[in-house]
C-alpha cells in the first residue's frame, strides 16, 4: 500500500489540512457565535442541560455550522450521525433513521446532522418529520440559505432556527493568531498586508485557513507586503448568487438608498451587484420602477433619464454603459423625493374594487348617435379651453360616488407648481359648487 503512496507523489501519513487541525475541541473555542454558544445563548444553554431540540443553523460558509454540531453532540452526550443532501439520498436515510431507531432502543440519542439540507427536495424533507416528532433523532440541518425560501413549512415549525454571523475581523485576527502559534510562527507578512489578508477572506474563516496555509508553505524569506500577497493569493470573487436571498437583499439595498437619498450607498450597492456578476439591465429596470415610484412627479424628468440610462446600456454594453447607470442612481438619489402618484393610483385602484361598474356622469359619456344624444349623453358638457381660466370645474365622477381625493403631491420639486395649481382648481371648484 505504501507504494502505490509514493507512486502518486503522496504519503500514506499526510498531513490535514491547516483548518481540520485547528477544528475546535470544545463549543467555547468556536470564534464569533458567542451570540448562540455563550453561557447565555440558546444553544449553550442546551449544551449545559443536555438536552437538545431540533433546529437549522443558517449561515454563510466558514462560520462554523459543521463544527457546532459535532461540538452540541459531544457536550450533551448524543451520538453524532453526519449526512450530506449533496450525496445522500432516500436509501442513506432509511439507513440513518434505522441506525437512529436502534440507539434508541439501548438508551442512546442521536444527534442527526444533514448538511446543505436545502438541497433535498419536498417529499425527502417532509420524511424527517416522523422521525423528529417521535424524538428517533434530534436533526440539526445547516443550510447557507433562507431556510423560509428552502424548507419546508412542516420542517420549519418542528425546528429552531439559529442564524450565524458571518466572522468579523476580530473573529478572524483570533483565527490568524490561533493558526500562528500551531505552527509555531509568524505568517510573513506585512502589517497592512495583514489586514488585507483578512479582507479577503470576506468573513469566511475556513477560507481564511486555507489562505493562511499556503502562506505558511510558501516560506517566503521576507514579510509580503499588501501588493506581493495579490501575486501570491488570488482575490475571491465576492458572495452573489443571483437566484437566491442575497440577490434580493442588494437590490433591496439599492433601491431603499436611492429612496433614502444616499448616493453613496446606491453607488457601492450597485458596484457590489455589478461586481457579483448580475444583469445590469435587471438593475436598469429596477431604476425604472424607482424613478416612476419614488421621485414620480416631483422630477418628471427622472423617469426620463432612467429609460435613457437603459437604452445607453443597451448601445454601450459593460463596462462603458455602466456610467450611465451609475449616472442614473446618483441622479436618483439626489432628485426630490415623491410617491404621491404611486399612493395616489393604490387608492384609485382601491376605489374602483369598491365601487363597481359605476357608469360615467351623463355629460362626459360619448355620444356618437342620436339617441346616446337623446339619452342626455354629452349634454351639458363644458369644454375647459372655452371656459376663463380654463377649468370649468365640473364633476368628472360617477354620479352615484362623492368625490375622492388620491393624488396629494407633496409640495418639493416640481410637486410644489402642482400643488399649487390642484389648490387654486379646488377652490375654484368650490366656488362654482
Amino acid at each position: 500500500m505504501a507504494d502505490l503512496f509514493e507512486a502518486a507523489g503522496l504519503t500514506p501519513h499526510a498531513p490535514a489540512p491547516l483548518a481540520d487541525r485547528l477544528r475546535p475541541q470544545s463549543l467555547s473555542e468556536v470564534v464569533g457565535q458567542d451570540h448562540l454558544l455563550g453561557p447565555e445563548g440558546p444553544i449553550g444553554r442546551m449544551a449545559q442541560a443536555h438536552r437538545l431540540a431540533s433546529m437549522i443553523l443558517w449561515g454563510p460558509p466558514g462560520t462554523g455550522k459543521t463544527t457546532i454540531a459535532r461540538l452540541l453532540a459531544k457536550a450533551a452526550g448524543y451520538e453524532f450521525q453526519q449526512l450530506s443532501a449533496v450525496f445522500s439520498g432516500v436509501a442513506d436515510l432509511k439507513k440513518a433513521f434505522e441506525q437512529a431507531r436502534a440507539r434508541r432502543l439501548a438508551g442512546q440519542s442521536t444527534l442527526l446532522f444533514v448538511d446543505e439540507i436545502h438541497r433535498f427536495n419536498r417529499a425527502q424533507q417532509d420524511g424527517f418529520l416522523p422521525f423528529v416528532e417521535e424524538g428517533i433523532v434530534t436533526l440539526v440541518g445547516a443550510t447557507t440559505e433562507n431556510p423560509s425560501f428552502e424548507l419546508n413549512g412542516a420542517l420549519l415549525s418542528r425546528c429552531q432556527v439559529f442564524v450565524l454571523k458571518r466572522l468579523d475581523d476580530e473573529a478572524l485576527t483570533s483565527l490568524l493568531a490561533k493558526a500562528e502559534a500551531h505552527e509555531g510562527r509568524e505568517l510573513p507578512l506585512e502589517a497592512e498586508a495583514r489586514a488585507a489578508l483578512v479582507a479577503l477572506a470576506d468573513g469566511d474563516g475556513r477560507y481564511l485557513l486555507t489562505l493562511a496555509e499556503t502562506l505558511f508553505n510558501i516560506g517566503a524569506a521576507k514579510p509580503l507586503s499588501t501588493q506581493e500577497l495579490g501575486q501570491v493569493l488570488q482575490k475571491r470573487s465576492p458572495a452573489y448568487d443571483k437566484d437566491r436571498e442575497e440577490h434580493y437583499n442588494l437590490i433591496s439595498a439599492l433601491h431603499k438608498s436611492i429612496r433614502g437619498s444616499d448616493p453613496d450607498a446606491a453607488l457601492y450597492w450597485l458596484a457590489r451587484m455589478l461586481g457579483g456578476g448580475e444583469d445590469p439591465l435587471y438593475i436598469a429596470r429596477r431604476l425604472v420602477r424607482a424613478a416612476a415610484e419614488d421621485i414620480g412627479a416631483a422630477d418628471p424628468m427622472a423617469l426620463v433619464l432612467a429609460n435613457a440610462a437603459k437604452d445607453t446600456y443597451d448601445f454601450l454594453g459593460s463596462p462603458e454603459g455602466e456610467i450611465a447607470l451609475a449616472q442614473l442612481v446618483v441622479h436618483l438619489a439626489t432628485a426630490p423625493k415623491s410617491n404621491a402618484v404611486y399612493m395616489a393610483f393604490k387608492a384609485a385602484q382601491r376605489a374602483a374594487r369598491e365601487t363597481g361598474s359605476l357608469m360615467p356622469p351623463a355629460h362626459i359619456r360619448n355620444a356618437p348617435t342620436k339617441l346616446m344624444k337623446d339619452l342626455g349623453y354629452g349634454k351639458g358638457y363644458a369644454y375647459d379651453h372655452d371656459v376663463e381660466g380654463g377649468f370649468s370645474g365640473q364633476n368628472y365622477f360617477p354620479d352615484e360616488m362623492e368625490r375622492r381625493t388620491f393624488y396629494a403631491p407633496k409640495g418639493d420639486g416640481a410637486e410644489r407648481e402642482i400643488k399649487a395649481r390642484l389648490e387654486r382648481w379646488r377652490a375654484a371648484r368650490e366656488q362654482r359648487g
